[in-house]
């Protein structure tokens, strides 16, 4: 359970390098997170609304109080983390920005996410514990 609420802990801080397992426990989290959250927003404050305008025009939106909740909380450690796991791979955590560019930043992002950290310390700082090389390496 620690590795899934470790940016929680890491709240803003976005120095420092996180490793490909913290980044993708978090992911599994907050997927699983949101899904229950979704659920329970439609138990407790009801479906979807429709509004139909005289002009035929149609709005449509949902009550998503507890996911909305939980996503305020976490677009901090988010954005955060994005940028540590950039740090653990060399790169700038300028290039979160690449998620403003549809389809290629978003691959480019996807990719560099899954690329495998760098195993000694680098400009950002030393090595996550899990990816450190043997100290008598």
């Amino acid at each position: 359970m620690e590795d899934f609420i470790k940016p929680y802990r890491r709240y803003a801080q976005f120095e420092g390098r996180s490793d490909r397992k913290e980044f993708w426990y978090y992911v599994i989290f907050y997927l699983v997170v949101s899904c229950i959250l979704s659920v329970l927003d439609g138990i407790l404050f009801g479906g979807n609304y429709t509004i139909v305008s005289d002009q035929g025009w149609r709005m449509s939106y949902d009550r998503d109080v507890l996911g909305g909740l939980f996503n305020l909380v976490s677009i901090i450690p988010w954005i955060a983390l994005q940028v540590r796991r950039l740090h653990d791979t060399n790169k700038s955590g300028w290039l979160v920005l690449f998620w403003w560019i549809p389809i290629i930043g978003w691959l480019l992002l996807l990719i560099w996410y899954c690329e495998k950290g760098d195993a000694a310390a680098n400009v950002h700082g030393e090595a996550p514990e899990g990816s450190r090389l043997p100290a008598d390496f």
